[in-house]
């Protein structure tokens, strides 16, 4: 084959060009220290990369944003729930104190203050967030668990359940308060046998005593105007109906939830099951009204004067929520294990109350700071269902943790219900004492030094002493009782620490594993994509050298002619 200078020219800058562009490409790969420049240099190695590149941001979101930002979160509950526990701790020791006979006036006094404090704080702590996000109230972050203020227009409808067995418990009821006369005639007028039609009839009560079982509603129905007892079923354990009560006025066609105001009338009888069921505003409204059978208008079951409850019955009370059972009706809800299902209407609520919708089945029917109305809150499917509202959080591939708690979980009303409660036992004892007090410094001023007007104020001291004494024991028995009502609400924000405890603790052995993870699938993404800086360096060198020789020995080819050889 003949070989010409022309070929080799060619051969030779074709060489040249192939050195020269090893050297290129070793030089790319020495400034950015990577394998390829582009997918079609190697098309495996860019595959795995892009492939590696995808996992790692994905572990990385995992590791550097999801779990710190779910262990933040559960961080604020866990802190919110130990505050509310340590005020749990604290009204314990309050209790303590009144259960015991080991306090004056002066601690009373200062029990009013720190229960009224408690009772404050306990919720405000509910209302917890993270990052503008509240902590407690499921899916709705951006409202507050609690009222912040008082709203005495925002109007509910609420549903509520009610169990014989988690529900029901003793309560002590009295009758016959006194008032401190305060002009001689006051003191002496209950003794002068008056006509009870005479302006100046006044009378001394003789308190009295008398213990039901209750079933209280989680909210106490205070407006006269507007609040009421809507409708009330009772179902046994098996579901099957013992009875049924309505306050609904259909007559007029309308359905229940177009009617707005629900008028409770004891002047129409309400039976059914064997049960009379009477509504009254307060207990000086029950205790002033004579109750008579349902369906026999004739038996008198309750003498006017008296907080008796029929042995058949159920009498409401709004102002303080108190469902009070008969003695037969308590039996008949004991043994069946029974359930309520009750329906209300509340109009107002005070700073620091919970919202209903994040514990019942409800209807917001009014809000002057809202311009929808009628908004439904679904807590309960149709078969009684609870309905959970979790925040999920994926922490790693294919797997999520729930970072909220609900507050219905933790905490629920009947904490702040029971603290009303011994707030008002408080009251009741301080102001039966000072009412002893008046009495005693009333016998010492000189309009009352005479032996009839001495004899007047004995008998009154002996009645207010009989008040007083009544209060106290309530008082003690009360905050006895809330020992243990507080041990369980104790024990059931210490449950939800604890559960918190457990995700923080699964969530950190989880953050160990995805950031191992993420270090295996950063080396192997460097494994696949990067070169060592020395080897590139030995890389380049040899191309280049490469190229220089190629150069040398192309100008060689250049200087040989014909003469060459002549």
């Amino acid at each position: 084959m003949r070989v010409t200078n022309k070929m080799i020219m060619n051969n030779a800058a074709s060489n040249i060009n192939s050195t020269k562009e090893t050297v290129n490409t070793r030089n790319k790969q020495m400034t950015s220290q990577k394998k390829i420049d582009r997918p079609s240099d190697d098309p495996v190695v860019a595959v795995r990369s892009l492939r590696l590149s995808t996992t790692l941001s994905q572990v990385t979101q995992y590791y550097s944003k999801n779990i710190p930002d779910a262990a933040s979160w559960l961080d604020v509950s866990e802190t919110s729930l130990i505050n509310i526990r340590s005020l749990m701790k604290d009204c314990k020791e309050i209790a303590v104190t009144g259960a015991s006979d080991t306090y004056n006036a002066d601690d009373r006094n200062t029990m009013i203050t720190q229960l009224e404090s408690l009772q404050k704080q306990v919720f405000a702590e509910g209302n917890a967030d993270y990052a503008k996000r509240t902590v407690f109230t499921g899916y709705r972050t951006n409202c507050n668990l609690v009222f912040t203020e008082d709203e005495t227009q925002t109007r509910y409808r609420i549903n509520q359940t009610l169990t014989a067995e988690t529900n029901m418990e003793e309560h002590r009821y009295y009758d016959g308060v006194n008032k401190v006369p305060t002009t001689a005639d006051e003191v002496k007028n209950p003794f002068l046998g008056l006509d009870p039609t005479d302006p100046n009839y006044t009378f001394i009560d003789d308190m009295e005593q008398t213990n039901y079982y209750r079933i209280r509603l989680n909210y106490a129905l205070t407006d006269v105007d507007h609040d009421s007892i809507n409708k009330m079923t009772i179902k046994d354990g098996d579901g099957n109906q013992i009875a049924a009560f309505s306050y609904y006025d259909l007559s007029g066609g309308q359905t229940e939830d177009e009617i707005d105001t629900v008028i409770n009338d004891n002047t129409t009888p309400r039976n059914d099951g064997g049960i009379n069921l009477f509504v009254f505003a307060n207990e000086t409204e029950w205790s002033d009204t004579e109750i008579a059978d349902a369906t026999d208008a004739t038996n008198i079951l309750s003498a006017k004067g008296t907080k008796t409850v029929p042995d058949d019955a159920i009498i409401i009370i709004k102002e303080t929520g108190d469902l009070i059972l008969g003695k037969n009706v308590a039996a008949t809800l004991k043994n069946k294990n029974a359930t309520i299902d009750i329906e209300y209407d509340k109009t107002g609520f005070k700073e620091g109350e919970l919202r209903p919708e994040y514990y019942y089945n409800c209807q917001k029917r009014y809000d002057p700071n809202d311009v929808d109305t009628n908004i439904p809150y679904t807590k309960y499917d149709e078969n009684g269902k609870r309905i959970y509202f979790d925040i999920e959080y994926t922490v790693a591939a294919n797997q999520t943790i729930s970072i909220n708690t609900e507050a219905c979980d933790v905490f629920t009303s009947d904490i702040q219900r029971d603290l009303s409660e011994m707030i008002e036992a408080v009251k009741n004892t301080i102001e039966a004492n000072n009412k002893l007090d008046e009495i005693k410094r009333m016998k010492g001023e000189t309009q009352y030094a005479g032996d009839e007007y001495q004899g007047y104020l004995d008998t009154w001291y002996k009645a207010i002493e009989k008040e007083r004494d009544y209060f106290q024991d309530n008082l003690k028995k009360l905050f006895s009782t809330e020992l243990g009502k507080i041990d369980e609400y104790y024990a059931t924000i210490s449950l939800g620490i604890t559960d918190l405890g457990c995700k923080k603790q699964s969530l950190q052995l989880t953050e160990k594993r995805v950031g191992d993870q993420r270090q295996t699938v950063q080396s192997l993404q460097s494994t696949n994509d990067d070169l060592d800086l020395s080897q590139i360096i030995i890389d380049y060198t040899a191309a280049y050298t490469a190229y220089q020789a190629s150069l040398t020995a192309a100008g060689k080819l250049g200087d040989s002619t014909l003469l060459n050889y002549l």
